[in-house]
């Protein structure tokens, strides 16, 4: 009997709710003397995956999604959803109360300018939002004839009476057989990147940051070891960590004091202030510094220098040590993945299983391994119509038979201390329709485009986006969302700065890992995504080449299912790098499964003509 230990397949939220929590929010927006509240989903520190008690945005709509926004207003509420949630949003939040926006398409700035009534004071979480952030709104507002306004409670905790506590999560030390570098050699490169800024300080207000500079990890939001806190870097001397110290066994504070000073989260805003009082120049990042950061700063007379987090470049640049770890990751996944396709393959014909039996499977699979510390994030796993939903989420309540002649679609990733992997694989269920293997075929092309593809540097992901895109395109079709986001080492699975994708302006990097995943999704039928992670390397030598060439190196280790390729669709190379991939993967894999896993995977690993 296979189990989930690391994911819950309950409804986190109930819309059902959200009527008498509106209007308790709208009396208390009234006391506030505003007249409406602009809330994100975020926490202080901008994360993806944000502790319970930071969930206001589930708590008062019931949408559950990683990215979101609410305005409310006396007379109408609007919810803001990227592409991934908009079928999950019109089903979590009642639709009665919250009309649904495209955040993309209408962000919140411009509904307010275009929608905002003149004379509005709209309030918000000066902690909740960047300063660029609020910067915008606050010309939205003005555009409008209104007026942004700071609040220094945020109003839905007062109404929260159930709110749940901050998180205690142990911190323990991130080994240097895993990090490959020593924390006094990170910092010491951070503060050289301080004074080249020409600034007198650096505010590391990323946890990931946090996490990679000193070597540390945590347990405060699933999915991803985030140890939550600040520190205050100066361009000289000795750092500040801002860390509650019930966190903190005697082994880990000594570590730590060896490299910082230690103070309770509650003194970062006077020492905020004191940096403010004595004219000191502060760099915040612009991604991740709540707008709360630098009004304190600011209002005690600092000099703030907005730009991104010089950790976030370092930290995306993996060392020898980490790449050689994330391989290993890769190996052990890649191990577990075929013993669950090779299941699933065995089980799913008889139509017993359902969405939550393939997710429950591939975790047991993956702590099978011994070394499995946490999913990096929660299975998508998405039954015919249901694949269609990009970040689909089985609930109890929505979970799906997965029946013959239907596609499954399985995204999931684990967290070991070596590496961080992401794989979705699109799997058949007894025989695909020709309008199924003719889709997979031009997603699975524009997915060894990207993989086969050979750029100079200071290519950004951008650049490359279109690569996987362009055999859609050329049949009218496309999908909402990018092709490729940054992977961390034991850390967030979704990381910046780099990206494939529209917006992905940052170079990639010889040493990133990204995804490679596009994909394509027929609303009310199926949903198809290709993802394996790649590491960006040197090319092969190019005879006469004037440019210095990055390629990609493919990390993840499984089989694509042949049964959905079209061969008549796909070109010689095609089929030659399709072949090559499935000959490493078992190479790889084969003496690490079982012996009818093994005998599943060469068959796999056939030439597809």
């Amino acid at each position: 009997m296979f189990e989930a230990k690391f994911q819950s397949f309950d409804d986190a939220e109930d819309g059902s709710k959200s009527a008498r929590r509106m209007a308790e929010l709208r009396r208390e927006l009234r006391a506030c003397g505003v007249d409406g509240l602009i809330l994100p989903r975020a926490d202080a520190h901008q994360n993806e995956y944000v502790p319970p008690s930071e969930e206001r945005l589930a708590f008062l709509t019931g949408f559950t999604g990683s990215a979101g926004c609410v305005i409310v207003l006396a007379g109408r509420a609007v919810l803001f959803v990227d592409g991934r949630y908009t079928l999950q949003a019109r089903d979590q939040a009642d639709s009665a109360l919250f009309s649904v926006a495209h955040l993309i398409e209408m962000p919140p700035d411009s509904w307010i300018e275009q929608n905002l009534p003149a004379g509005t004071r709209l309030g918000y979480d000066p902690w909740l939002h960047t300063a660029d952030g609020a910067e915008k709104l606050a010309k939205a507002c003005a555009k409008a004839g209104a007026a942004l306004v700071p609040l220094e409670r945020n109003p839905v905790d007062t109404v929260w009476a159930d709110r749940p506590a901050a998180p205690l999560g142990r911190i323990v030390l991130h080994d240097l057989r895993f990090a490959g570098e020593e924390a006094a050699a990170k910092i010491a490169r951070i503060q050289a990147e301080i004074a080249k800024a020409r600034a007198d300080a650096l505010v590391l207000s990323d946890p990931h940051a946090l996490a990679w500079a000193f070597n540390i990890r945590g347990s405060d939001v699933v999915h991803t070891p985030l140890p939550l806190g600040y520190a205050i870097m100066p361009k000289q001397g000795r750092p500040t960590l801002y860390l509650d110290a019930r966190k903190l066994d005697n082994r880990v504070r000594h570590a730590l004091e060896a490299l910082a000073d230690i103070r309770p989260p509650a003194d970062l805003t006077g020492d905020l202030a004191a940096l403010g009082t004595g004219r000191r120049t502060v760099r915040l990042d612009q991604a991740t510094a709540a707008d709360a950061l630098s009004r304190i700063i600011a209002q005690a007379g600092g000099e703030i220098a907005r730009g991104p987090d010089p950790v976030a470049l370092m930290k995306a640049v993996k060392n020898d040590t980490e790449i050689d770890g994330t391989r290993a990751a890769h190996r052990r996944d890649g191990a577990a993945i075929a013993c669950f396709l090779a299941w699933f393959d065995r089980e799913a014909p008889a139509g017993r299983l359902t969405e939550i039996d393939a997710v429950a499977a591939l975790e047991t699979f993956r702590r099978e391994t011994g070394a499995l510390k946490d999913i990096s994030f929660p299975t998508i796993a998405g039954a015919g119509p249901d694949a269609a939903i990009v970040h689909y989420r089985v609930t109890r309540r929505t979970n799906r038979p997965i029946a013959a002649g239907e596609l499954f679609l399985i995204d999931s990733g684990a967290q070991y201390e070596d590496g961080t992997t992401d794989i979705t694989r699109t799997l058949a269920v007894g025989v695909p329709q020709a309008d199924m293997r003719a889709h997979f075929t031009l997603v699975l092309k524009g997915h060894i485009a990207i993989a086969r593809a050979v750029f100079p540097e200071g290519t950004s992901g951008a650049q490359l986006d279109t690569l996987a895109r362009q055999y859609l395109w050329t049949r009218g079709l496309d999908y909402d969302h990018g092709t490729g986001h940054g992977v961390g080492s034991y850390l967030s699975v979704h990381e910046g700065p780099a990206r494939i994708s529209k917006l992905g302006t940052v170079a990639l990097k010889r040493g990133m890992i990204l995804s490679n995943e596009p994909g394509y999704y027929r609303t009310g039928a199926y949903g198809i995504r290709i993802e394996n992670l790649v590491l960006v390397t040197a090319a092969d030598p190019v005879p006469g080449a004037e440019k210095a060439l990055n390629a990609f190196e493919t990390l993840t280790l499984a089989p694509v299912d042949r049964r959905l390729v079209e061969p008549a669709l796909l070109t010689e190379g095609e089929i030659a790098w399709l072949d090559g991939y499935h000959a490493r993967v078992a190479e790889t894999i084969a003496p690490l499964v079982d012996k009818q896993t093994e005998a599943w995977l060469r068959h796999c690993a056939q030439p597809l003509l």
